[in-house]
């Protein structure tokens, strides 16, 4: 994967980018998983997080609502990630962990 990143990009331009990219996925649901998570989290987090993020903007929806979910296991590398906006997701709609 290349990064398609303008070098000029201010960090603040990435932010309102990531945040909209968050907001306008393909399918309503992952809009509503990301948007929020994204809304609150993202300028609390570091660089490394940032990046891992930004890369995870680029997958499929149909590929990262199974893995959200749990229907599908993910790539080792976006599990920390995956489960932190897991487990804010479902604070923000009430629903029960077991």
């Amino acid at each position: 994967m290349t990064d398609t990143t303008p070098q000029t990009e201010t960090p603040d331009a990435r932010l309102r980018r990531m945040r909209m990219r968050s907001w306008r996925r393909g399918i309503r649901e992952m809009d509503l998983i990301l948007g929020p998570w994204a809304d609150t989290e993202l300028e609390h987090l570091d660089s490394v997080t940032l990046d891992l993020y930004d890369r995870l903007l680029e997958e499929n929806d149909q590929d990262l609502y199974p893995w959200i979910s749990g229907a599908l296991p993910c790539p080792p590398h976006y599990v920390e990630i995956l489960d932190r906006i897991g487990s804010f997701a479902r604070n923000r709609h009430g629903a029960k962990t077991s």
